[in-house]
């Protein structure tokens, strides 16, 4: 039997409709992010450190003026901010864990090594050292996990950009932003905490914070330009 018009015409019109609901769904009722998807430096150094500083890893230092305060000596829940250099046109952001010494830093990241082959990871408690000839903090050397060293590239560095204080992240208070003694290591801080505490308090062991959650407009402002 043939088709009569009025059957064309409501299976055109659906054929027509289905995509426009799956784009609908996609945007009203996106797919959360998983512990192993791609994640860029960016959203996970806003989430864990709670400065709230959007758009490409390069622009955060500028973006940072007048806003929060900046210096060139890590403090414990600082970011780390590198400009763009070679093929890291982006730069790079990356959140102070723990100060050894003066030479030497833990920090915590995203998208920096590939790990298994795939790049987009999150590394935790990772080494960075000064090398700069004068202890500035202008050159570092950042571990990476292909070599499982320090990397032998020497990145150039703004600075570091430092929470607010006083400032409520999340329910939780942090403590004041105030550099540790360079004679000695800190001990245990609130950051450490606070970083135990999202771990304990998250179903999934290997994220240290609702990356899945970041709103839909940052993400967007993060990856213009990339």
């Amino acid at each position: 039997m043939n088709a009569t018009p009025l059957t064309n015409s409501a299976t055109l019109l659906r054929n027509a409709i289905i995509p426009i609901l799956l784009v609908l769904q996609a945007i009203l009722v996106p797919t959360p992010v998983k512990a192993n998807d791609y994640l860029q430096c960016v959203p996970f150094a806003r989430e864990l450190s709670g400065i709230q500083i959007y758009g490409d890893a390069h622009s955060w230092w500028d973006q940072a003026a007048g806003v929060y305060q900046r210096g060139s000596q890590p403090i414990e829940g600082a970011v780390l901010s590198l400009p763009g250099y070679g093929s890291m046109q982006l730069g790079h952001v990356a959140v102070v864990h723990k100060i050894v010494d003066s030479r030497n830093i833990l920090i915590s990241h995203a998208n920096w090594s590939p790990i298994d082959g795939r790049r987009g990871q999150i590394e935790r408690r990772v080494a960075a050292r000064d090398v700069s000839a004068n202890n500035d903090w202008s050159l570092v050397r950042i571990w990476y996990a292909p070599i499982d060293k320090l990397g032998t590239t020497a990145f150039p560095v703004n600075g570091f950009i430092y929470p607010k204080n006083p400032a409520k992240q999340n329910g939780r208070q942090w403590a004041s932003a105030k550099p540790a003694p360079r004679s000695q290591a800190p001990n245990r801080t609130l950051f450490d905490r606070r970083l135990k505490a999202e771990l304990s308090q998250s179903a999934e062991a290997e994220r240290p914070d609702n990356v899945g959650q970041v709103d839909l407009i940052g993400e967007l402002l993060d990856r213009v330009g990339s």
